[in-house]
């Protein structure tokens, strides 16, 4: 004799700013939260991002486009935008520009239904009121996560601080003697903060294609087009 199971009807609790949660409970009452709302867990501890104004909005725009550029003249690579991306037990994030590497291509985070599991190579945040966040708890949580590249563009002060890993921790990499910010993670990524913060989408593009021409960017996609690597 068949039984039927009558429907799932549990009313989850809703999410609150400041509870104590392990990822895969903060996951469940996320999904059921009303469309709309944003949160992200950090280090076990529910966060409720703040509305975002119009220049945090641009800067996005601005980023995305720099990262998009990139990855136009580097096949394979993956740059998902406000995504959640579940870093292990206690965090699960949504940082508004990443650039990763497919697993299938040697990365070290991938898809599982449908979200960004382990860490990306590379993070951006953009920031304003929560830079102090940006900068202290969250770059702790990315760091033990294994991110090997973490940006976090300031707005007001406008500033950009870009940390590469070292012997597991983040250490701040300063520009060149041109100003400019180089990927050691992605050759040919490079950043013209002046051009950013003026919105000179132009000069954002130059600086990145001096990158791009470089023979180690050449040897990366060609890394990358080959496929998988051995083993």
């Amino acid at each position: 004799m068949s039984t039927i199971r009558p429907p799932d009807r549990r009313v989850l609790p809703p999410l609150v700013a400041g509870q104590r949660l392990d990822q895969a409970t903060f996951h469940e009452r996320y999904k059921a939260m009303p469309p709309g709302v944003r949160s992200e867990l950090v280090g076990g501890e529910v966060v409720m991002p703040s509305p975002l104004l119009n220049d945090h909005g641009e800067m996005d725009e601005h980023v995305g486009y720099w990262l998009s550029h990139y990855k136009r003249f580097t096949p394979g690579l993956r740059s998902p935008r406000n995504t959640s991306t579940i870093l292990g037990r206690e965090s699960e994030v949504q940082p508004d520009c990443q650039l990763r590497i497919p697993q299938e291509l040697g990365g070290q985070s991938r898809v599982i239904d449908g979200y960004v599991t382990g860490a990306p190579e590379l993070v951006l945040e953009v920031s304003k009121a929560s830079r102090s966040f940006d900068l202290g708890r969250k770059k702790d949580e990315y760091e033990k996560a294994g991110v090997l590249e973490y940006l976090v563009v300031t707005i007001e002060p406008d500033e950009v601080t870009w940390f590469v890993r070292r012997d597991g921790r983040f250490v701040p990499q300063a520009p060149g003697r041109d100003g400019l910010f180089r990927s050691e993670v992605f050759p040919g990524l490079w950043l013209d903060p002046a051009a950013l913060f003026a919105g000179n989408l132009n000069g954002l593009s130059a600086a990145l294609e001096q990158g791009l021409a470089t023979p180690e960017h050449a040897a990366f996609a060609a890394r990358l087009a080959a496929g998988p690597p051995p083993g």
